[in-house]
Parts: structure tokens; C-alpha cells; sequence
């Protein structure tokens, strides 16, 4: 459904619109490296713009001031939150820094556009107890929920983006040293420690699990769907679900909220905030420090549960 109504948008850009967009995602990742999933945002938000313009008798190379803020009124007309309308605006902001520096236009009308004001919501996590129960869901008599327990303990004990998890190639990952070797955003290669309980249900699946799934096939992929491809995205985000289920776990949950717990734990531990950074693949310390906050709020939760005047 998703993809035909991306391809219905795409039928009612004007061909001068499109080929602007695809020069300046190539631009985009020539210059930025940038991830497919990120380029297919910026593509996104491009194209809604461009199909909306047509309605002020504009194409994205000769809009105004007015025109953006008109459109960016009609976005939160239709219920658009402030996040989704500020990442709107850097897309804009982006296309329009590109046309000036190409020559292509002499001002940016994006400039002088304030972006809507951003609260910090606290990122959902999970606490220690239920990871537990999460990681003891899988049922690993199986070949399928070994692999499931494998790939559970591997992003607990990571924090891995679940694109890196899904990505991860056996060549990446280093037994004896006890580390994994992940490309992150931008293409950006870090080093992050696997602990030992997740080498040893790696290597448990590797010896166990992954040949069964395979059948004789050949993949680099680590984890392996029982038709011996690489695992998706969207397949992890279903079993992780699936297991928080059978365990009990009613809380909105995907693969990142196991990334927001293996941060907020280390924090609550006292993992040195740079270390965390450095983990987690993070290019700025701000990014990181959202997790102060977490630790900060659990710190409140303890003293008002075991203080005599909590």
C-alpha cells in the first residue's frame, strides 16, 4: 500500500521537479554518504512538496518564502506533529542550500524559516527485568528461535541500529577478539564489544542454527531467514514484537527501544557518557546525552520508591 502511493506521488511530479530531486539526492550521497533509508525521506518530503506546489502555480526551482510556510501551514492543518514538520523543513533547507551553491538560484528561500520548537521526549526503554524475560522468550530447542535468541543478545549487548543488526556480515564479527565490526551512518566503521553471553549464543546458532537454515545455500549474512537470506528490517521488528508478546511485555516496543535499554543501562551502571557515544556510533555528544535524562528520571523513580520522604 505504502509503495503505491509512493508511486502515485511520483506520477504527478512535473519532470522538471523529479530530475531535481534525483540530481540532488546524488549530490546528497556523493557528498554525505548518507543512507538509503535517509535519502528516502528526503525524497519523500521533496516529492510531497513539488506534487503540492502545482496548487500556487510553482515549481520547486522558482517557490518563495511564502510558498514553504503556505505548505508547511498545510501540514500542520492536517495534523503533522513538530518533529515531522521541522524534518520537512531541513529537507527544504537542504534542496534550496544545494540550488544556491550550484548557481542555480541566488537566495534561499528556506533561510529565513524558523523551525517549530522541539520538546527532548525521553526515548522508551525498557528495564532490566524485561529485557530478561525478552531474551528468554525465544524458544532455542528450534533452529529459528536460536537464531532469535542469538540476535536478541547480540543488540542488548551492542545497542546496534537494527539496520546494522540485519547487515551484519560473519566476516565482521571477530570471536577470538570478542567484537563486531559494524558500518554505521555515513558509512562510518566502529569496533563495539561483544560481551560474553553474546558470543556464545553466536556461536551456538553458528554451530546449531545457521546451517539448518541454510540448507547448502551460501550467504555473508549472519542471521538468516529459514529461506537462507538475510534477515529484513521489517521481519526483526515483527518477532521482537512477536516475543515481547508471548512474554507479557504490552509496551510499545521495535528494535530501538532494545537500543535506548542497552544505553540507559550502561548509564545506570556508570558507563562514561563518551564511551556511550563512541558505542553507539554517535557523530555528536548532544545526541548522547539525551540518555543523562533517562538515567536521571530512574535515579527519581528510586528515591521516591525507597525514601522515607520520597
Amino acid at each position: 500500500m505504502k509503495s503505491s502511493k509512493n508511486e502515485s506521488t511520483k506520477s504527478l511530479l512535473s519532470e522538471q521537479d523529479s530530475l531535481l530531486i534525483d540530481r540532488f539526492l546524488d549530490a546528497l550521497w556523493m557528498e554525505r554518504g548518507l543512507s538509503k533509508n535517509t535519502l528516502a525521506a528526503y525524497r519523500s518530503d521533496l516529492q510531497k512538496l513539488a506534487v503540492w506546489l502545482p496548487n500556487c502555480e510553482r515549481m520547486l526551482i522558482n517557490v518563495g518564502r511564502r510558498d514553504l510556510l503556505a505548505y508547511l501551514a498545510h501540514c500542520v492543518a492536517r495534523g503533522m506533529h513538530a518533529r515531522s514538520s521541522a524534518r520537512i523543513l531541513s529537507s527544504m533547507r537542504r534542496l534550496y542550500q544545494y540550488l544556491v551553491r550550484e548557481g542555480l538560484l541566488s537566495e534561499d528561500p528556506s533561510a529565513q524559516i524558523e523551525s517549530p520548537k522541539l520538546g527532548r521526549p525521553l526515548p522508551k526503554t525498557l528495564t532490566e527485568d524485561e529485557v530478561e524475560r525478552l531474551l528468554n522468550a525465544p524458544d532455542v530447542a528450534t533452529p529459528l528461535g536460536l537464531r532469535d535468541r542469538a540476535m536478541l543478545e547480540v543488540l542488548y549487548a551492542t545497542g546496534l541500529r537494527v539496520s546494522e543488526l540485519v547487515e551484519l556480515e560473519t566476516a565482521r564479527v571477530g570471536l577470538s577478539q570478542g567484537v563486531v565490526r559494524v558500518i554505521g551512518k555515513g558509512s562510518k566503521e566502529r569496533l563495539v564489544p561483544l560481551g560474553e553471553e553474546a558470543l556464545e549464543w553466536i556461536e551456538q546458532y553458528q554451530a546449531e542454527a545457521r546451517p539448518d537454515l541454510l540448507k547448502g545455500k551460501i550467504s555473508g549474512a549472519l542471521f538468516v531467514t529459514r529461506r537462507g537470506g538475510a534477515m529484513t528490517r521489517q521481519a526483526f521488528w515483527y518477532l521482537i514484537k512477536r516475543h515481547a508478546r508471548d512474554v507479557g511485555i504490552n509496551k510499545p516496543l521495535s528494535p530501538h527501544v532494545m537500543r535506548h535499554a542497552f544505553a540507559s543501562h550502561l548509564l545506570n551502571h556508570g558507563a562514561d557518557l563518551r564511551v556511550l557515544q563512541m558505542l553507539l556510533g554517535h557523530s555528536d555528544l548532544s545526541t548522547t546525552q539525551i540518555y543523562t535524562h533517562i538515567a536521571r528520571e530512574r535515579l527519581k523513580e528510586m528515591h521516591a520508591a525507597h525514601h522515607p520522604r520520597g
